[in-house]
């Protein structure tokens, strides 16, 4: 019996190699979420203490009026001497479940949604392409994303019970009839749902949207932008092919010179979703617009421009920490899995061969 020259297309489709590669493409894509998951709650966790000095520095307004507002050092001093480490670390929690979800989306969906775009609609191709890729990934992430930031924030504003306590008594109780206080994350989800009903936990959910999009369309854009610079620089300065930079430490200068660009860019963008996320049910702003207006009216361009030192020195080592993380795992495991993938594609055809043979003997 003769050996046929090759497979038909059902057999092709059968076959132990065929579905290995098809099983090997769709793992890829889920390694994505899962390495952008682990490098997104690894940037989070690390950087959390300068995000709750940015969001205490922006609810300023909120909490206590405009006048004598702390800066950067004064806030640092404030939240170590009244509720010490555990200050800047409140709300870790439900900022490291967010930032699992946003990093999982980010990553995962971009490197098809990229490729997807690139192939259907050349016309967007390069950085249109990035940007709508980012965009896209972000979005999707905010549906959990945003419900963790609202408590986040909220307990980042909080910080320990008896320094909530004293804010409330320094003002009258105003800030207590904002919210109670938040034990932890799942409390804080509940208490938030049975105050304010589902929206409560999705407060200035447009106005994250309105931040989030173009930052993580930035993002991308000048990560994408500034590694086919660096290519071109090694292309023109180092010609020499045994010349290597390592991806790991590409990674984290380029990501976070793109995070803390794309930061400062949409800082005002952020100070009006965090306005609107901690104002609680005690309404300060009616709407995205009244917030814009206000904000502008008492505390003009500089008051747009409040947090952005700490969002900036929060997302540049965040960001390069990120792709950093995201970098080294696609190096080391990605090799790792794609030789174990190719070692089982071998065996495959070997014992296919094998089989054939005997079926032909």
């Amino acid at each position: 019996m003769a050996v046929p020259d090759s497979l038909s297309k059902e057999s092709k489709a059968s076959s132990p190699h065929f579905n290995t590669r098809t099983t090997n493409k769709q793992f890829f894509v889920w390694r994505e979420f899962l390495w952008g998951a682990i490098a997104g709650a690894f940037g989070e966790g690390m950087m959390h203490p300068i995000d709750t000095v940015k969001t205490r520095i922006q609810s300023q307004a909120i909490l206590s009026g405009c006048q004598n507002q702390k800066n950067i050092l004064q806030m640092i001093r404030t939240v170590w001497g009244t509720d010490g480490l555990t200050g800047f670390y409140r709300g870790i929690t439900p900022g490291v479940t967010g930032s699992l979800a946003t990093g999982a989306t980010y990553f995962g969906v971009i490197e098809s949604t990229k490729k997807w775009i690139e192939e259907s609609h050349p016309s967007l191709g390069g950085h249109w392409a990035h940007f709508i890729a980012g965009a896209i990934g972000d979005t999707l992430g905010s549906f959990i994303y945003v419900p963790c930031e609202v408590m986040k924030q909220r307990m980042q504003v909080q910080g320990t019970r008896k320094y909530w306590s004293s804010v409330a008594m320094k003002d009258s109780g105003r800030s207590m009839q904002m919210y109670g206080y938040y034990s932890g994350m799942f409390q804080a989800g509940c208490s938030i749902c049975k105050e304010q009903g589902p929206k409560g936990l999705y407060a200035g959910y447009w106005s994250t949207l309105a931040r989030d999009v173009p930052f993580a369309g930035l993002m991308v854009t000048f990560y994408e932008a500034l590694k086919d610079l660096t290519d071109y620089g090694k292309r023109k300065w180092f010609p020499n092919p045994n010349y290597h930079v390592n991806s790991s430490f590409e990674g984290l200068l380029l990501g976070g010179l793109a995070g803390g660009f794309s930061a400062y860019l949409t800082t005002p963008l952020d100070v009006i979703k965090t306005r609107m996320q901690i104002q609680g049910a005690t309404l300060r702003y009616n709407s995205w617009f009244d917030a814009v207006h206000k904000i502008w009216m008492t505390e003009g361009m500089r008051g747009m421009f409040k947090g952005s030192i700490p969002r900036i020195m929060w997302y540049v080592p965040a960001s390069a920490l990120t792709f950093m993380a995201v970098e080294f795992l696609r190096d080391h495991f990605n090799e790792r899995l794609n030789k174990d993938g190719r070692q089982e594609i071998s065996s495959l055809s070997i014992d296919k061969k094998k089989s054939s043979l005997q079926q032909a003997s």
